[in-house]
């Protein structure tokens, strides 16, 4: 596994956010454990040797004569030689028994002179005899009942063992504090190493998606935040590879679209020139003739390139008013009455004798009725049928566009209102007819729904409200 520490990357931030409070937090609390051990092992050693040492009150209320042999009987009959060494002091200082026979001067008894000092009499010390043993040492002065004993008692324990168990104790729970603090670190470089090398991975390929190379793709290796996001760069990849897709397509049909009129106009144009001056004019109000339906093409498919980058900036705008419906539907229909029967199709128009009036821009609504009808006669075969029809049911208006044309694949019906996209790349068009009709649709708070059937055909309904329903919508 390799770790990579980016200056101003997460594992640095991790690493003095997180794991220096982590290793503050277990040295103080080590530091606290060791002081914790230390103060219960002399705590205990303390209270240990003064129960062991208790029972010398026959030291204090002795004559002062017997003072030597009551303290030899005491220590004779002392339980535990073996534990502890206990010392006899008269009130002169001088040690006059031991436990193990030896004897020190007051120098050498520093808790003695400590003790004469204290208030209770009591004092406790610990240091390091001349041989280099650790010892600590207390010492009580005896209660002067009237007899003039007045000496002392002291006890001392030897520590080195003590020490020893105190530092191995100490020096396991370092080596836990050591583990925990290598724990957390590797684990914690492992967890951010998996966030890290993920998202380098996505800003690499991301870099490559931007820079056109939209195949580029992230593998996933989890099911948390980070493979979502991986799935989203993905998908992002996948329809902006599709969309070049459709881009490129639609610029090779626009620029045939384009060439197609431009090529016709060109010819005619020489066409007609060559006519006049032989003077055959029925040639050249036919090359005439061409020529304005050419140019009426390229003003239509210029005039759909415009609505779409006003669409896209959020421009295509609408001028609402109240309007016949009926009119504008006949008057979309009779442009292509002419065009159906050139082609032999039979299109027939359907309608009610009156409708509720509607609010809608005339002009909108006839560029979707165009849209549709073209599309339905450019995919109808010779000989098929497009029937136009409407009806008004629950404060709408429906009208229904029907062909007998080639109809949509399922797959792609629910993509045939997106900008760039076609569906059948035999038949002349640009692509983005059906989105710009649609988006008109829903600035006149209407609906425009296909139901297609590949080799059966294809019905458009389009659904405009009523006069009624914009009223109840915008009360006054």
């Amino acid at each position: 596994m390799k770790f990579q520490l980016n200056p101003n990357g997460i594992t640095k931030r991790w690493l003095f956010n997180v794991m220096i409070v982590v290793v503050a937090v277990v040295i103080a609390v080590e530091i606290l454990i060791c002081l914790l051990v230390s103060s219960h092992f002399t705590t205990a050693v303390k209270k240990t040797a003064n129960e062991m040492c208790s029972g010398y009150n026959s030291l204090s209320t002795c004559a002062k004569d017997d003072f030597s042999n009551v303290a030899r009987e005491y220590i004779e009959n002392f339980s535990f030689k073996d534990k502890i060494e206990i010392d006899v002091i008269d009130a002169n200082g001088n040690v006059i028994i031991t436990s193990t026979g030896f004897t020190e001067s007051g120098e050498d008894m520093p808790d003695y002179k400590l003790a004469q000092k204290a208030s209770n009499g009591y004092a406790e010390f610990t240091g390091v005899l001349s041989t280099g043993e650790n010892y600590m040492a207390g010492t009580q002065i005896l209660s002067d009942f009237g007899s003039g004993s007045n000496g002392a008692i002291r006890w001392v324990v030897s520590m080195d063992s003590i020490n020893r168990r105190v530092f191995f104790i100490n020096f396991i729970a370092i080596l836990v504090g050591l583990g925990i603090i290598t724990f957390a670190a590797l684990s914690g470089l492992y967890f951010i190493n998996s966030i890290v090398r993920p998202v380098q991975e996505v800003g690499a390929i991301s870099r490559r998606i931007a820079m056109g190379d939209f195949k580029a793709r992230i593998k996933k290796t989890s099911n948390d935040e980070i493979g979502e996001l991986i799935d989203g760069i993905n998908y992002m990849a996948s329809e902006l590879e599709h969309n070049e897709e459709i881009k490129n397509s639609f610029i090779s049909s626009v620029s045939h679209e384009l060439r197609t009129p431009l090529t016709a106009i060109r010819g005619w144009g020489e066409t007609a020139k060559m006519s006049i001056e032989v003077d055959d004019k029925e040639l050249v109000e036919k090359a005439l003739d061409v020529i304005l339906a050419e140019g009426e093409r390229l003003s239509s498919l210029v005039e759909d390139l415009l609505d779409f980058s006003r669409m896209q900036t959020g421009k295509l705008s609408v001028n609402m008013r109240e309007i016949d419906l009926t009119a504008t539907i006949k008057s979309a229909v009779n442009m292509y009455m002419e065009l159906a029967k050139q082609q032999e199709k039979e299109l027939v128009l359907t309608l009610p004798e009156s409708f509720s009036s509607v609010v809608a821009d005339p002009d909108r609504l006839k560029q979707v009725f165009i849209n549709v009808i073209d599309n339905a006669i450019k995919y109808t075969e010779k000989g098929g049928h497009i029937l136009i029809s409407a009806y008004e049911e629950e404060a709408c208006i429906t009208v229904k566009v029907s062909d007998t044309g080639v109809g949509i694949p399922e797959s792609d019906l629910a993509r045939v209102k997106e900008k760039f996209f076609k569906s059948n790349h035999t038949v002349r068009g640009s692509g983005i007819g059906l989105a710009v009709a649609d988006e008109i649709m829903r600035q006149h708070n209407g609906l425009l729904l296909l139901e297609s059937t590949e080799g059966v055909g294809t019905t458009v309904s389009i659904v405009v409200p009523t006069i009624n329903v914009i009223k109840e919508e915008n009360p006054q």
